[in-house]
């Protein structure tokens, strides 16, 4: 995991932020052990303020992984509050599912293969959405979602500046200046010009983690 804060700015986010519950710290030891990308506890604290924020009941996430980010969620949903989770592999939902099962009391949805497929096989609407899967799908991503947001629903978008991009290949390929970008730059860009664009977007990005974009639905 690239984290795009210095270290300094790191070392303040984990001492003023509470500390995470002790689930949260062994699935974040899971992912270093295994080496997998996962968001970590500083983003994660804001996906939990966010659904906080917004009263959010309901999650849909385009890539789960082994379910750190939802478990970041759930504590923040009601007992009658449900995420969906999506990831091509299984063996990452049945990661999941040990982890979150009988933790939280949210209903937990495990939905394996394409996110796009499974988000077919759900109604929204959704108060909050998570797009962390193959960014040069990011934009199909928000098209596929725009009609099915709560009003007030956040929609958070993650690797914007690390990752499989880096800072200086997004900013050439929203600029134009890019010879050859990135199938993933290409759609990061992309997105974010869209989000940018939409009137009923309004949008910041927040570097944490590997850089994350959310955006706030606010339909006119």
């Amino acid at each position: 995991m690239a984290d795009v804060l210095t270290d300094d700015v790191a070392a303040l986010l984990a001492a003023a932020n509470p500390e995470p519950e002790s689930l949260l710290e062994e699935m974040a030891a899971h992912a270093r052990e295994r080496g997998f990308p996962f968001v970590g506890p500083a983003v994660g604290q804001l996906l939990r303020t966010l659904a906080a924020t917004n009263g959010a009941e309901r999650v849909f996430e385009f890539g789960s992984g082994f379910g750190y980010s939802a478990a970041w969620w759930a504590a923040a949903l009601p007992e009658d509050g449900e995420i969906v989770l999506t990831d091509f592999d299984e063996s990452n939902l049945v990661d999941a599912r040990g982890f979150l099962e009988d933790s939280y009391p949210p209903t937990f949805r495990y939905e394996v293969g394409d996110a796009f497929d499974s988000y077919g096989r759900h109604e929204g609407p959704w108060d909050a959405v998570l797009i962390d899967h193959d960014k040069d799908r990011y934009p199909e991503a928000l098209e596929l979602i725009r009609d099915d947001l709560s009003p007030g629903a956040v929609v958070v978008a993650d690797n914007v500046m690390e990752g499989p991009v880096t800072p200086e290949e997004v900013r050439a390929a929203l600029t134009g200046e890019a010879e050859a970008p990135s199938e993933a730059a290409v759609g990061v860009a992309a997105y974010l010009e869209a989000v940018r664009d939409d009137p009923d977007f309004e949008t910041a990005l927040v570097p944490l983690g590997e850089g994350i974009a959310i955006s706030t639905y606010r339909p006119e």
